[in-house]
């Protein structure tokens, strides 16, 4: 399929044929930057309006297929953490209004009946990346596509404000859980920097040496180096994540 991009002919695109009608995939996109949790956004800057980075289904992919296609198109990067989470169906999450504004923005006429202006059904998915690594891109309705401060979100379209609560929800029960929490994080870091991510996603201040005594008998991490800072009596270890195959 030809990637539909900003100057595509929205006039061209047969969604009926293209698209399984009736649902769709929102991705929230984690990002980790300067002590805070971030979340990447497409801004509609003809309609003010933001959005989670989302999409159509293509008849011949799947709904995890769909997903990953959105994070490789949104960031630019490839094989990274995604899970899918919850399913948000209600009858009332649809607003049809938002999207006749930004069809109209793109010169496709919001007619009656238009595949885009049907109820949808949502499958979230949430995903986690090195915030240094991902380039934003936006898609073909969207003007701007950027990073946001969690704390700090503008409004947002539809019921995406509570997509993201519940994917938050999600990383914080999979932070032991699952250790996820590293994929935030680039391939070496200090014990200062996963103790300040811990507390960033879980909302709360966290005792140094309880910290670094947990991690530390988990043993799945691997002392590398030393962080330079000028003061050698004060240069903390580096760490990387062992490798499964490698832990005990």
């Amino acid at each position: 399929m030809k990637k539909i991009s900003a100057g595509s002919d929205w006039n061209k695109v047969d969604f009926d044929k293209l698209f399984l009608p009736g649902i769709s995939v929102d991705t929230v996109i984690f990002g980790f930057h300067s002590g805070q949790l971030m979340v990447l956004l497409l801004q509609y800057r003809n309609t003010e309006s933001l959005a989670l980075p989302g999409g159509l289904i293509l008849k011949a992919e799947s709904a995890d297929e769909a997903a990953q296609r959105v994070l490789i198109e949104r960031t630019g990067l490839k094989n990274i953490f995604l899970e899918q989470f919850h399913t948000f169906s209600d009858p009332n999450r649809n607003d049809p209004s938002f999207f006749k504004e930004i069809m109209k923005a793109r010169g496709l006429p919001p007619t009656k009946n238009h595949f885009l202006l049907n109820r949808f059904i949502s499958i979230g998915y949430y995903a986690l990346v090195d915030f240094t690594k991902a380039v934003p891109a936006s898609d073909g309705l969207a003007d701007e596509c950027k990073w946001y401060e969690l704390k700090k979100l503008p409004a947002l379209i539809q019921d995406h404000k509570l997509i993201i609560k519940k994917a938050l929800l999600m990383l914080r029960e999979n932070l032991d859980k699952k250790l996820v929490g590293f994929n935030l994080l680039p391939r070496e870091f200090t014990m200062g920097e996963l103790q300040d991510l811990y507390e960033t996603i879980l909302d709360v201040k966290i005792r140094r040496t309880s910290f670094q005594r947990k991690m530390l008998n988990l043993e799945i991490l691997k002392k590398v180096d030393i962080k330079w800072t000028g003061e050698a009596h004060k240069a903390p270890y580096l760490y990387t994540l062992l490798k499964s195959s490698d832990r005990k």
